[in-house]
């Protein structure tokens, strides 16, 4: 079996307004705003594509046209007419992927490609359909986040309320269709799926062993751009 058929699909969240980003974003989709002369979603898969990801899938809203002619129809592109948000996208695209589980990747964060390979370890981080696997990122190595912390991790990788290690949720999860069964119709955050995997004690963490950069407004894009130029 070669890699690809190996790999997890990938779930990209391109739907958002990117309000923070504006103007940028008053004529271009928050996807395509390029970081030092790359479109940030063209980062996050080159993070995917550079450990063997070969099957990607995209939600887009805001201004859907311009993603799926960048991609010029090579990319699957789930529209929504409507804001689902992060659950209710994933949840919408779900018939148009293949793999279980599968990854989601956040488009507004990223790490310079080549600088480490978190995706294998989330994979040998899954163990059950019930798991939900997050990339966490180190306080110190984060660029564009205004809080301290999201969540904690302890020794054992899994992830907790407030004991263990401050990490930061870099927006890459690894998660399987199943936990979307009961889920609402309509809009809904991942993080009610987050939330009810740290009461079960199944949400599990790993840790991004390089800088990473988040994207949400002007000085977060400002901060990458310094960094990588």
């Amino acid at each position: 079996m070669d890699n690809a058929a190996r790999f997890p699909d990938v779930m990209l969240l391109a739907a958002g307004l990117g309000a923070r980003l504006r103007p940028i974003t008053d004529t271009l989709p928050k996807p395509l705003v390029p970081v030092a002369g790359t479109p940030l979603i063209e980062r996050v898969m080159a993070n995917a594509r550079a450990e063997g990801a070969r099957r990607f899938v995209a939600n887009a809203h805001y201004r859907a046209d311009q993603v799926l002619a960048h991609f010029g129809g090579l990319l699957k592109v789930n529209r929504e007419e409507a804001l689902l948000d992060t659950g209710g996208g994933v949840k919408a695209a779900l018939p148009m992927l293949h793999s279980d589980p599968f990854l989601v990747m956040n488009t507004d964060a990223f790490w310079p490609e080549g600088s480490d390979a978190p995706l294998a370890r989330m994979q040998a981080r899954y163990e059950d359909e019930a798991d939900i696997v997050l990339l966490c990122a180190q306080p110190a190595r984060a660029s564009g986040f205004a809080r301290s912390h999201d969540f904690c991790l302890d020794p054992m990788g899994t992830v907790t309320r407030d004991y263990g290690a401050p990490v930061i949720y870099a927006g890459v999860a690894l998660m399987g269709r199943g936990l979307f069964a009961d889920t609402p119709d309509g809009a809904f955050s991942l993080n009610l799926l987050f939330e009810a995997a740290l009461e079960r004690e199944s949400l599990k963490g790993v840790v991004l062993d390089a800088p990473w950069y988040h994207v949400g407004d002007a000085e977060g894009l400002a901060a990458a751009e310094r960094a990588l130029t």
